[in-house]
């Protein structure tokens, strides 16, 4: 038996059989919509097979598509990808492939926040009702599941305080009261590759190829891979919902798999020493990284995760005034102010006090971390720039600060 590929060479090869690639290096791009048929048995095979990589008509993938998802499929361990044109759209057709009028949802209170307005908006509307838990409930989640919960929506770490959940905690206590409900993960910040979600018993792992998979800020894309229980669902209403992406798009996706390993590596790096940096630094209150113990489930990052990415946030020690976040963020040279993250860039984000309670909807004293003084947040994406730069960069940015 032949010895199982390491990642970094999985990577490599992936996507590139010849029907993908027609001995060229990379698969093709096949732009079409219509695809023509010779004959009526070649129609009628085509229609017969068009779930299952056939090609049928465009809506349903090209040979640049079918390169890719299969690579997904592998790379994460599910039946199959479905695709979108953004990661907000993976989320959204996700939830919406499971539910119906009457439904209840599950979501942990730290999630994305257009994930969140989905569910207060969108949902609402169709009368499908949404609570949102504590990310740190672990196998308590089980109190809050009602005879309609179809859904439990999980993200981690959770956006912008960076909580790590106990996944498999809740995944079994889940399954002990309802094994029909579909267990969901954000797995965008671990790439789908440094958390193995499918393999701790969620059903769907969505990510926003946007980020790190594409890797270049110049590209839109999202990917739900799904096990064997949940694809067929998955993916004939997410044909119905018209979601498609263009070849073009997911070609980029495809190259960006081949350098995935060594700009993640990167990422980490970079990142780590920074977190660490911060953490030493009297202006910082907390580092939420999850490699580090200052995270809230960072043991759980331990026992569940092979790595850790470039996006992370701290906490300073006040609420900047409006003169001092000026200051601190207009004169950054080399931290560029920006949403999304996982280019090849440097990024940072101040968050208000207030802006971050809009985003949480419930109160655990027994588990909630985040302190409730009024303090500014700031989530940084470490690109791959010279470390040292990047320190200086922040260094005079705390100086700035320091003289007002």
């Amino acid at each position: 038996m032949a010895e199982e590929k390491k990642l970094e060479t999985k990577l490599v090869d992936i996507g590139r059989k010849h029907k993908f690639t027609l001995n060229a290096v990379n698969p093709i791009i096949q732009r079409t919509s219509s695809v023509i048929f010779e004959t009526v048995e070649d129609l009628r095979h085509a229609i017969k097979h068009r779930a299952n990589g056939e090609l049928f008509y465009g809506r349903r993938g090209t040979l640049t598509h079918f390169a890719f998802q299969e690579a997904m499929a592998e790379l994460e361990g599910g039946v199959g990808c479905a695709l979108y044109p953004s990661g907000t759209a993976a989320i959204t057709n996700s939830i919406l492939s499971f539910v119906e009028t009457g439904d209840h949802i599950l979501v942990a209170g730290t999630a994305y926040e257009p994930t969140q307005e989905f569910c207060n908006h969108v949902l609402k509307k169709l009368n499908i009702s949404t609570d949102y838990f504590d990310p740190m409930i672990g196998k308590e989640i089980a109190t809050l599941i009602q005879p309609n919960t179809k859904v439990i929506f999980l993200e981690s770490p959770g956006s912008l305080t960076m909580e790590v959940q106990d996944v498999p905690a809740i995944v079994q206590a889940a399954r002990q009261i309802n094994p029909e409900i579909v267990i969901m993960i954000d797995n965008t910040w671990a790439a789908g590759i440094l958390f193995k979600a499918l393999d701790f018993g969620v059903d769907i792992s969505i990510q926003s190829a946007t980020k790190y998979i594409i890797g270049h800020s110049d590209g839109m894309l999202g990917t739900a891979v799904a096990n064997k229980r949940c694809w067929d669902q998955l993916r004939e209403n997410s044909y119905l919902m018209g979601q498609i992406a263009d070849p073009d798009t997911v070609y980029f996706a495809t190259r960006g798999l081949h350098t995935l390993a060594v700009r993640l590596k990167q990422h980490e790096e970079s990142s780590l020493e920074i977190a660490k940096w911060l953490s030493q630094r009297p202006e910082v209150a907390e580092v939420y990284h999850p490699a580090l113990p200052s995270c809230p489930g960072h043991h759980y990052f331990q026992r569940d995760f092979t790595g850790s990415s470039g996006l992370f946030s701290f906490l300073l020690n006040i609420n900047l005034t409006s003169t001092q976040f000026s200051d601190y963020f207009d004169n950054l040279q080399h931290f560029k102010m920006a949403f999304s993250w996982g280019g090849f860039e440097s990024l940072i984000l101040g968050i208000s006090p207030e802006s971050l309670a809009t985003l949480r909807h419930y109160h655990f004293p027994k588990h909630y971390h985040f302190p409730k003084k009024e303090r500014t947040l700031i989530r940084v994406h470490i690109g791959l720039e010279n470390l040292q730069d990047l320190i200086a960069d922040l260094d005079a940015a705390f100086t700035r600060i320091a003289m007002r």
